[in-house]
């Protein structure tokens, strides 16, 4: 254990970036932004458009996918600068389960605590005029529409794979710390979705509304799932959605009945169903070592203590109809974002 924690204390606080490195990984992310536009699935940009769009020109709307202007200049002294201000003790958590503490106590405060950081030690790393504060302003949700027309990749054509147009529509949704917070999960679940020709086989999400009202409904639906973005000061829900090109206009429309539809009847029995699903995938998660580490890393950064999986359990179980229909009602007041 003392050489792992020494090992993650060499990677944060003295890592050597060389030259080579540096221009490996200019060169990785030059190829990265090149495939980018040439992969079947576009997650990875819509979701920067749809939070473009929602957050406009501040915090969560700033680009995630670098800019390719942007790759030569970032240089190992910009590195180094960007360290120094972000990789602090109070913005870290160091998490240890099945170890001792004491143990796990004595080793962080050997390589994080008394070793000193890498630009400590040798000043002329960083950029002593440049100001690189963490951004610590709240995000600001506004609304908008990003619009990208771009020509069909190549591939569509010659591997068989489908010519999609795709339309992401976002509505302000709630904080991780927002008490309505479980209410927009199990909703979430409630709309789940997928694929038309998803993996997993019958019963997987088929009885989602997304499946049952969307996908079994209009044969040329491709895809239509729905997303819950949660921050510490917001939330974006969004419902995802692609098809042929000649289909846009009936697949805007379809979607937007189901956003308006959030707020209808509801029935106990998918209710139930959508608690259970979420409670479940809640805890096969915490079955791997890794998603309990992030877990506790997670809620520690954000809350400064680790809720236990039974206190979420139980606030699943709690959540009513009444909580459903209030949270899509809230939902619906919001200014929408397009992508």
């Amino acid at each position: 254990m003392d050489a792992v924690v020494r090992v993650l204390g060499e990677v944060t606080l003295r890592p050597q970036i060389s030259l080579k490195e540096l221009a490996s990984a200019q060169q990785a992310l030059r190829f990265e932004l090149e495939t980018l536009y040439m992969r079947p699935e576009q997650e990875p940009i819509l979701m920067d458009m749809i939070h473009a769009a929602a957050y406009r020109d501040n915090t969560l709307g700033l680009p995630k996918i670098c800019p390719e202007a942007n790759i030569l200049k970032i240089d190992r002294s910009l590195l180094f600068t960007y360290l120094k201000h972000h990789y602090t003790p109070k913005r870290m958590v160091v998490t240890g389960v099945g170890v001792d503490h004491d143990e796990l106590l004595t080793s962080v405060r050997k390589y994080f605590v008394d070793m000193k950081p890498i630009w400590e030690e040798d000043t002329d790393l960083v950029v002593p005029t440049l100001n690189m504060q963490v951004d610590e302003s709240i995000a600001q949700y506004t609304g908008g529409i990003i619009q990208e027309e771009c020509a069909i990749p190549l591939y569509a054509g010659m591997s068989g794979l489908p010519e999609l147009a795709h339309v992401v529509i976002g509505l302000e949704g709630y904080s991780h710390q927002d008490p309505d917070f479980i209410p927009i999960c199990v909703l979430n679940m409630m709309m789940g979705g997928g694929g038309s020709f998803s993996a997993g086989g019958p019963g997987k999400g088929m009885y989602t509304r997304l499946y049952t009202n969307v996908l079994n409904r209009h044969h040329w639906m491709f895809s239509a799932t729905a997303y819950n973005h949660a921050y510490m000061d917001t939330g974006l829900f969004c419902i995802h959605a692609s098809s042929p090109p000649a289909n846009v206009h009936e697949m805007v429309e379809v979607i937007v009945k189901e956003l308006v539809n959030m707020a209808g009847a509801l029935g106990e029995p998918e209710l139930q169903r959508a608690k259970r699903q979420l409670q479940s995938m809640l805890l096969m998660n915490l079955e791997a070592r890794p998603v309990v580490f992030e877990d506790i890393a997670r809620q520690v950064l954000a809350t400064g203590h680790r809720k236990r999986p039974e206190h979420f359990i139980k606030a699943i179980e709690n959540v009513t109809a009444e909580d459903i229909h209030r949270v899509a009602r809230q939902l619906l007041k919001s200014q929408p974002s397009v992508a």
